[in-house]
């Protein structure tokens, strides 16, 4: 028996690769299907399943082309209608990979098909259980995806008896792999881990405490942000079905001349700077969006850029179809091109630049106590909450652009996230819409713990 997890950082996404005697499967892949046929390969396996725990909203799934290319059956649990070919399993069907047995489990919740899947091994034993969105290290998957199909509160009913019938019954010692660890917006609050085990769980996930029916609704119903955009279109298109991904790649890496460039910007398509915040910083075209490679890209990507925006891409050299795949991985298909020869083609043309003026965080205690000057903390609210610089305000990233109207022209405001990754985005959102009343911190939260600035846990009052 082989069970490895292919963890992949930018979408908090998990991926898992199961073998047992030259025979494996594949369970919630990516969209870029290699890593998985490389895998079996490289092992001597065939692949003969791709297991779907549900219909994902964050990220395109591989599972159509995966089995195109290797002949596997895509199975999905109870009430998944797709327009393509799968086996639906039945609550409790067997599935048999090499020497080992697959349980399908229907734990309604999350969405009505999501399915969890219990490896047996060849022993006979419960060895590990893959819960997709279902069951998270420390927390469950929101309830309030289906997009007025079902209430949050309907969906959240259906999870209690889900995990209370399914999960819960299971022994202390299987494993818990599930599809998401921390920093995807499917929870709320997951823990740090990327697996436990179902005893681990029952004692410290709050969603699996003893409690009644309606005490856990409001639990697991309580403190939902916002899902990004993006959420629904992609969970319509793991539906329905999608391009081959490597037609995605020759149609949307192209190169741009500078003027090609030019005017695809005029035509209305957005600038989408992939370079990292320390580089984008000291010269961009004027009203790109910086959204760095080198950190969750595509979740932000999906939380800040309509689907069906056009796009042209300043990228690293090197970058450039990196920076297309990973737009495809969450649905991003309408990219028109990237500007050949990135930013240096663009200054060595003479083209307007702009810059992004940043501080260090031992630079921020000269302006304390002065009006003029506000600290403005990007980071959500719940780390804001657990601690900030006295007197800063909280305008988390997702919701910057909607509210630029609260920021005074006749102040300073000095700008900082956990670690630079956000708040270059912010930064670059400013200078789209005309606001230069700004600098920015380096290295964030966590530059600024380093120094005496004074903190505090309270939420002050936005003036």
């Amino acid at each position: 028996m082989y069970i490895e997890q292919l963890y992949t950082n930018c979408l908090a996404e998990a991926a898992y690769y199961i073998e047992s005697n030259g025979e494996a499967a594949i369970i919630d892949p990516l969209r870029d299907t290699a890593p998985y046929i490389e895998k079996a390969a490289s092992r001597g396996a065939k692949i003969k399943y791709v297991f779907e725990t549900h219909f994902h909203a964050d990220f395109v799934s591989g599972h159509i082309d995966l089995a195109r290319q290797t002949g596997a059956q895509i199975v999905y649990g109870p009430e998944a209608n797709t327009s393509y070919d799968v086996v639906n399993a039945a609550d409790g069907e067997i599935f048999h990979v090499g020497s080992l047995q697959i349980r399908a489990l229907h734990t309604p919740g999350h969405t009505l098909e999501s399915t969890c899947y219990l490896l047996i091994d060849a022993n006979g034993k419960d060895h590990c259980i893959f819960t997709g969105d279902t069951l998270f290290v420390g927390d469950v998957g929101r309830p309030d995806l289906l997009d007025g199909i079902m209430t949050k509160e309907e969906l959240a009913s259906k999870m209690y008896d889900s995990l209370n019938n399914k999960i819960k019954p299971l022994a202390d010692d299987v494993v818990v792999y599930p599809a998401h660890g921390p920093g995807s917006a499917c929870g709320k609050s997951m823990g740090k881990e990327t697996f436990s085990t179902i005893g681990i769980q029952k004692q410290t996930n709050y969603a699996l405490q003893p409690m009644t029916r309606d005490e856990f609704i409001a639990a697991v119903t309580d403190g939902l942000s916002q899902p990004p955009k993006y959420f629904f279109e992609d969970a319509r298109i793991n539906k329905q079905g999608y391009e081959d991904v490597e037609m995605v790649m020759a149609k949307n890496a192209k190169p741009l001349s500078i003027t090609a460039f030019e005017t695809a910007v005029e035509s209305g398509a957005l600038i989408l700077d992939t370079r990292i915040a320390d580089i984008f910083e000291k010269a961009f075209i004027p009203n790109a969006l910086n959204i760095g490679l080198n950190g969750m890209f595509a979740v932000w990507v999906g939380t800040l850029v309509d689907i069906d925006q056009p796009l042209v891409l300043v990228t690293e050299p090197g970058k450039e179809s990196e920076s297309v795949l990973r737009l495809a991985r969450v649905g991003y298909e309408n990219v028109l091109g990237f500007l050949e020869g990135g930013i240096d083609a663009w200054i060595q043309s003479g083209r307007t630049i702009e810059t992004v003026t940043t501080i260090d965080p031992g630079s921020i205690k000269p302006y304390m106590g002065n009006d003029d000057y506000i600290v403005l903390d990007v980071r959500k609210p719940s780390e804001f909450e657990n601690e900030h610089i006295s007197g800063a305000i909280n305008i988390q990233l997702s919701e910057i652009g909607a509210r630029l109207h609260e920021l005074q022209p006749n102040k300073q405001y000095i700008m900082h996230c956990a670690a630079g990754y956000r708040s270059m985005m912010a930064a670059s959102i400013l200078k789209a819409n005309g606001l230069n009343n700004f600098v920015n911190v380096r290295n964030g939260w966590t530059g600024i713990k380093k120094t005496d600035l004074p903190t505090e846990s309270s939420v002050p009052e936005l003036n």
